[in-house]
């Protein structure tokens, strides 16, 4: 197996040659950064979508994904260095895009000459006919690029939640909030890591190959990989467009976060079982509860969303599972015929999202503190509902892809207030040691920088007793 060693600097991924990309391929990233602002689109879906159409060189592709995570990853003081540099700083949504990320390319790479990302900002500025706009982005580029060693960032010491708002381009309210949570140097921990290799996670279908057989898979492709920390996971790079893998589409693996497949790992999913997924589109957790019961059982996967019900159908068919029941359904509604029916019952809630935003950037600039409580008020709801769903002696598994503990800890300690036939137990031995070992009576929190993982919050549920 191929091991590699993690870079002690986070370096962006860029193609050798030291020359800017084509206008075609900074055009795609600019269109990405306007789907995210015009229509606010997932960055992420954006960016597979348009690049699936594009035709560009391999080492375009990277450097096209890199322009956008990062300028979205450094907004904010990306935005702050090219203020210094306008006397009074553009609010037209598209300088604003071009200039974001040429700078993206000034401050944060050392291969694309800034010649380069100077000359290619304004040519496409004149190709998008804003040929007036063109004299002023290449007058504050050139000034950012001369001058980009003075630039009087916050200091550390002076000015610390400036400090972490700006060089970790972070809103101020998730500084706060952070703060609150973790104190000071965790939450500066949180706030300044970065994603040093963008690593794609596959598993084996389980009904079809063990790990030892998918791993022969992957050498045949001439993917570099190394192994998770999950249960079955690997991590891959150099897919180029996995849409069109035959493998894929034949349904040999999924894609999943580590976190997500350690969410339905610790639901211990058993043949013959009848479990419920409660928000299980796209469906990754699904399939692999209904691979770990090899096509036997029953999982019901539930979407409230018509549109991403189609998803789960898509995942169905390519993986071969015969043991799943696809419902549009809204889980805050009771259903009393479903009533003490269920082995287990996964409910990976909605949620603020915050314990992604290393792979998912835009995600600090779309949430908004107002819908905390939202939020939180609807998770409630849902463990309510679903837990009334559990067999006597059966299992409740809590999961969110937040770091706020409103919505994990505290959500979990409230609701064994409210719930007291339920207790928390012990992650299973199936979990790595390394993530176990966090786990507090109300559950586990992953930290990006400390876990290696996505920021996961997951807790397994035992009903214990029965009350009249």
């Amino acid at each position: 197996m191929m091991q590699w060693e993690r870079p002690m600097k986070p370096r962006p991924v860029v193609p050798p040659q030291c020359m800017a990309p084509s206008i075609g391929a900074r055009r795609l990233a600019l269109d990405v950064l306007r789907d995210f602002r015009q229509t606010s689109a997932f960055a992420q879906f954006s960016l597979n979508d348009k690049l699936i159409g594009a035709r560009l060189k391999p080492e375009d592709r990277r450097l096209v994904t890199s322009i956008v995570y990062g300028t979205l990853e450094n907004q904010l003081r990306i935005d702050y260095a090219l203020d210094s540099f306008m006397e009074r700083p553009t609010k037209d949504p598209l300088q604003r895009d071009i200039l974001r990320i040429s700078a993206y390319q000034i401050l944060f790479h050392d291969r694309v000459p800034d010649s380069a990302a100077v000359n290619e900002g304004v040519n496409l500025a004149r190709v998008l006919g804003m040929e007036s706009s063109a004299g002023f982005i290449n007058a504050v580029l050139r000034s950012l690029s001369r001058n980009k060693t003075q630039i009087k960032w916050p200091k550390r010491e002076e000015q610390f939640l400036q400090y972490l708002h700006i060089m970790g381009s972070m809103p101020i309210w998730i500084v706060d909030a952070l703060i609150e949570a973790y104190g000071e140097d965790e939450a500066e921990r949180i706030i300044m890591h970065r994603e040093t290799e963008h690593l794609m996670v596959m598993r084996p279908n389980l009904m079809k190959f063990a790990d030892h057989e998918f791993e022969g898979i992957l050498r045949s492709k001439g993917w570099k990989y190394r192994r998770g920390i999950a249960p079955h996971a690997f991590l891959v790079s150099g897919v180029m467009n996995l849409k069109l893998d035959t493998d894929y589409r034949n349904g040999y693996f999924s894609v999943i976060g580590q976190s997500s497949l350690l969410a339905a790992e610790a639901v211990q999913a058993k043949p013959g079982m009848r479990i419920l997924d409660a928000c299980a589109a796209p469906g990754g957790k699904a399939a692999y509860l209904c691979e770990s019961m090899q096509n036997t059982g029953r999982v019901y996967a539930w979407e409230l969303h018509e549109k991403r019900a189609l998803l789960l159908e898509s995942t169905k068919r390519r993986l071969g599972l015969e043991n799943i029941r696809i419902s549009v359904r809204d889980a805050t509604e009771f259903r009393m015929d479903l009533e003490g029916t269920f082995d287990a019952v996964l409910l990976d809630a909605p949620c603020s999202g915050l314990g992604v935003m290393a792979q998912k950037p835009d995600i600090r600039y779309r949430i908004q503190p107002e819908d905390i409580d939202a939020l939180v008020t609807k998770q409630k709801n849902m463990l309510n509902v679903l837990c009334r769903y559990v067999k006597p002696n059966g299992i409740l598994v809590y999961s969110t892809c937040s770091i706020l503990p409103r919505e994990n800890a505290g959500q979990i300690e409230a609701f064994l207030a409210d719930q007291p036939e339920f207790a928390v137990e012990r992650l299973p031995v199936t979990f790595p040691e390394q993530l176990v070992r966090h786990q507090t009576p109300f559950g586990l929190q992953t930290l990006g920088y400390r876990d290696d993982v996505e920021g996961f919050f997951i807790t397994r549920l035992r009903k214990t007793r029965v009350y009249a």
